[in-house]
This record gives C-alpha cells, sequence and structure tokens, in this order.
C-alpha cells in the first residue's frame, strides 16, 4: 500500500481530513496508521529545529516511520506542512509515497487561524510576540507542481474533502 503525504500550510485542514478519513476506513475494517507531524515533533524529531535541513530530516524521518507501516500492508497518511518539493519528490522515490496536496487560500487560513499563529507572523517587526519564520508567511512554501489529488479545503466542505481523499485513497 502506498505512503499518502498530506501537504499543506498550517490550518489547512491537514490533521482534521487526516482523522476524517482514518475514520471512513476503520468503518470498512481497514487499518490505518496517521503520522501526524505535529505529533511526531514531540518524539522522534523533538531534536529537529525548522532550518531548511532540519525541516527535510523531519520529513525523511516520517517518510522511514510510515514506510515501516506500510510494509503490514496498512494505509499511512503523513500529515504535515511539508514546504519542499524536493524532499516530497524524495518520498515518492524511495518510498512510491503519493502527494494530497490540502489546498487553501491564505485569506481564508487568516480567518479561521485557530491557533493564532497568523496573527502572530502577520505583527510588525520588532513586536515581541512576532512569530518569525512562519511557513507561508515568512518563510517558504513551495506547493507541488503535480500533486497526485488537490483538494481545496477553501472551496469543499470538510465532510466533502474527507469523501474525495478516501475515493482516492481506495482506488490507489
Amino acid at each position: 500500500m502506498p505512503i499518502f503525504q498530506f501537504t499543506g500550510l498550517s490550518g489547512a485542514g491537514k490533521t482534521t481530513l487526516a482523522e476524517m478519513v482514518s475514520n471512513l476506513f476503520v468503518q470498512i475494517g481497514r487499518e490505518i496508521v496517521i503520522i501526524d507531524g505535529d505529533v511526531y515533533r514531540k518524539t522522534i524529531c523533538k531534536d529537529l529545529g525548522f532550518s531548511m535541513e532540519d525541516r527535510h530530516e523531519n520529513i525523511r524521518r516520517l517518510g522511514a516511520e510510515a514506510y515501516k507501516h506500510s510494509l503490514q500492508n496498512k494505509i499511512v497518511i503523513i500529515s504535515a506542512i511539508n514546504p519542499f518539493e524536493i524532499i516530497r519528490k524524495e518520498l515518492t522515490e524511495k518510498y512510491g509515497a503519493k502527494t494530497i496536496f490540502i489546498n487553501c487560500a491564505i485569506n481564508t487560513l487568516q480567518a479561521r487561524d485557530t491557533k493564532g499563529l497568523y496573527k502572530r507572523a502577520l505583527l510588525p517587526e520588532g513586536h515581541p510576540d512576532k512569530l518569525l519564520n512562519f511557513t507561508g508567511i515568512s518563510d517558504t512554501y513551495e506547493p507541488p507542481m503535480m500533486p497526485d489529488l488537490e483538494i481545496h479545503t477553501d472551496l469543499l466542505s470538510k465532510t466533502e474533502s474527507a469523501q474525495k481523499i478516501f475515493n482516492f485513497i481506495a482506488q490507489s
């Protein structure tokens, strides 16, 4: 079973959709594993920062963990911002990972801003609460050039988005 790497900006819906898709597969008796970037930043990736090199290493570790599960015929979703095309391609070449771009317009992300991150990233220079190096605002995010599936969470409901992803994975 291939690995499915979700990519998209903070707040686009990666974790929410991964959980919804997982529930759909559990309902039909399929085992699924979600490797969430936020969760793994606290465990196997806790020694990494947010430099380009550390971000690459983070995704490599997530990919290796995903691969172990895929060998057991489990459906595996990596849910992480994963901002660089080169490392997404590396997972595709090394593990056969398929890329699902969870795309959402910046203005919608700013309106959602459930974690308050966009608000902090957009504070004026020198503000003590300003969030520096925030992906998509003050740090690089390279949208996938040729994703296997693209979901626009600013245009589709959560249910519609999850169903499209479920269908795609089920047919892969």
